[in-house]
This record gives structure tokens, C-alpha cells and sequence, in this order.
């Protein structure tokens, strides 16, 4: 996934400017693709370059709120539905798991701990978050929740998964 397209997909939902999409990624975006200031403001630019997003609107103090242009939209719908969402996942720390035979056997037990308690507190952070929201009836809402879905189940595999393989290093 990019940050185009990101940007584009909130966009799609309703114009807004770069503080405006700013906010939206730390309340709904953050724990999917997060994205500074800086990265967020460069990516306006391009897509206005790009004939993907236009200037709605200028308020106080150089704010700018931006819309999606068809263009945009036609490029949101070709990523979602025609371009393969990537190769393999990778994992760093799935891939030092493989590797903890070279630590002592209380080492590689606390690494594993480690990724659980990760695990635990995203859960945590998720269901907060859930309650947090005032969900209506819209497209974000139900998209957001089947997001946030996905992120609480995969969570607790996470952390089941931790539980189960600490007690497999001797």
C-alpha cells in the first residue's frame, strides 16, 4: 500500500484539508499506515501535480482543502481492484524468532514473551480505540470496524500464538 493512496482513499470519502487528513490517519489510519506531517503535505503536492486530487477551497493562513479529481478517482479504483496487493509478508520479527537458536533458552523464551505482551497491548489499544468511536451507518464506518476487526483478531492470534511458543523453548 501507499501513502497515494491512502491519501486518495480519504479523499474519496469526503475533501478535507492536510491537517484535516492528518487527523484522520492518527485516529484511523495509525495502526494500518502511518504517515508524519512532512510525508502527508509531500504527497498533497504530488497528487495535485499528478491532476489526482484539486484545491476546493483556500482559507486563513494558506490552509487549503482538497478534493479528488475523476483522474484520482479512477486510479483509487484500479489499485483496489486490479494491482495485486504485494509478494510474500515479511516479518522481522518472525524472522529473529527463526534465528533465537542462538541465544540461551531464557533469552529466546523472553524475545517470544516480548512479541505477546506486544501483542496484549495492541488488543488493548484496539479495543479503546473501538470504544472511542462514534460509528454511524457510512461507508468509513463499516470499513473502518471490519479493519479494526481484522487488527483485534489478528492481535490475539498473536498473542495465543507467543503464549503457546514460550512453552515450547526448553
Amino acid at each position: 500500500m501507499s501513502l497515494r493512496h491512502a491519501v486518495l482513499g480519504m479523499l474519496a470519502d469526503e475533501p478535507g484539508s492536510g491537517y484535516d487528513l492528518l487527523k484522520r490517519f492518527e485516529r484511523a489510519m495509525a495502526n494500518v499506515w502511518p504517515a508524519t506531517q512532512s510525508q502527508l503535505y509531500g504527497e498533497l503536492g504530488k497528487l495535485e501535480a499528478a491532476g489526482m486530487i484539486h484545491v476546493l477551497a483556500e482559507g486563513p493562513r494558506g490552509r487549503k482543502e482538497y478534493e479528488i479529481t475523476e483522474a484520482g478517482l479512477e486510479e483509487l479504483r484500479h489499485w483496489l481492484v486490479d494491482v495485486d496487493p504485494g509478494g510474500p509478508p515479511r516479518s522481522a520479527g518472525l524472522l529473529r524468532v527463526y534465528f533465537l537458536g542462538s541465544v540461551s533458552p531464557a533469552q529466546a523464551r523472553g524475545y517470544v514473551a516480548s512479541m505477546g505482551e506486544s501483542a496484549r497491548a495492541r488488543e488493548e489499544r484496539l479495543d479503546e480505540l473501538e470504544g472511542s468511536i462514534d460509528w454511524g451507518d457510512d461507508n468509513q464506518s463499516l470499513y473502518g470496524r471490519l479493519v479494526l476487526e481484522w487488527g483485534k483478531r489478528f492481535s490475539a492470534m498473536q498473542r495465543e500464538w507467543a503464549d503457546w511458543a514460550v512453552e515450547q523453548i526448553d
